[in-house]
């Protein structure tokens, strides 16, 4: 491909408050004549819909548009000339001006059904005569520390019972009448980037117990005028007794008895 971006870091994470910075690189074996070099950078958050069973949010798919966040465009080079092979031409663009309060940039998201997505396009125009060059990467966006809620994570635990009467699903018949009880307590305030843990406690069982799978679930919301739509993916399952929270994300646990 003759033209390629390259961004400043390898992790392509930024912040909205810093300069978006990197590299134009053309390759071209001969000269190449432009009317005009451009930046432009786009985020948005988006409705998409994956293969796979109809979901309730997919019922909604044509009527939610999606919400733009950022879409800023800037002139790197006026109209000129590039020479023949490798042309490297830097470029920094800033996300979020500090004037700016209006809007929020939202962290980037790749989620079942939402999608938030930040990306930048180089266009070099070529006029009428010959199709423009163009290229497009991601970056990632993560929350400015002035973004957060500046408050301390609680050192409180809360605690939690599982029981045959708080089950949705069907139970067998050993278990409705003799019953079972497992306890727990974790704190529901925590950082993703720390280890989470919990305690887990079978008090009480009618039968054998063959596992205990621990489920860690996306919830993903959209908001349809007065209507919450909302559906649950699980994202990780595990057989072990540590207990899995996340801000945004629930927890399942699904009791398997061993006959």
């Amino acid at each position: 491909m003759p033209v390629e971006l390259r961004l400043s870091r390898t992790n392509r994470i930024y912040r909205p408050s810093e300069h978006l910075q990197g590299q134009i690189i053309v390759n071209s074996p001969s000269s190449i004549s432009h009317s005009g070099i451009r930046l432009a950078v786009n985020g948005s958050v988006n409705l998409q819909i994956r293969g796979g069973s109809a979901g309730v949010i997919e019922s909604v798919y044509g009527v939610i548009k999606p919400t733009p966040i950022v879409n800023k465009s800037i002139e790197v080079r006026p109209s000129g000339k590039l020479a023949s092979g490798t042309t490297e031409i830097p470029f920094s663009i800033i996300l979020r001006q500090p004037s700016e309060t209006l809007g929020r940039f939202y962290e980037t998201f790749h989620g079942t059904n939402i999608n938030i997505q930040y990306l930048v396009t180089v266009d070099i125009s070529r006029g009428y005569l010959h199709k423009s060059l163009s290229a497009t990467i991601e970056f990632i966006v993560e929350s400015d520390t002035a973004d957060l809620l500046e408050r301390p994570l609680s050192s409180e635990m809360v605690i939690f019972y599982i029981t045959q009467d708080t089950q949705r699903h069907p139970l067998l018949p050993e278990l409705k009448s003799g019953g079972f009880r497992v306890t727990g307590k974790m704190s529901t305030l925590c950082s993703l980037s720390d280890p989470i843990t919990g305690e887990l406690t079978v008090e009480a069982s009618a039968v054998p117990i063959n596992s205990i799978d621990i489920h860690l679930c996306r919830v993903e919301s959209v908001i349809l005028g007065e209507r919450i739509i909302t559906e649950t993916s699980v994202i990780q399952s595990t057989q072990q007794m540590e207990t899995f929270v996340a801000t945004l994300l629930c927890l399942f646990m699904s009791y398997h008895p061993a006959f």
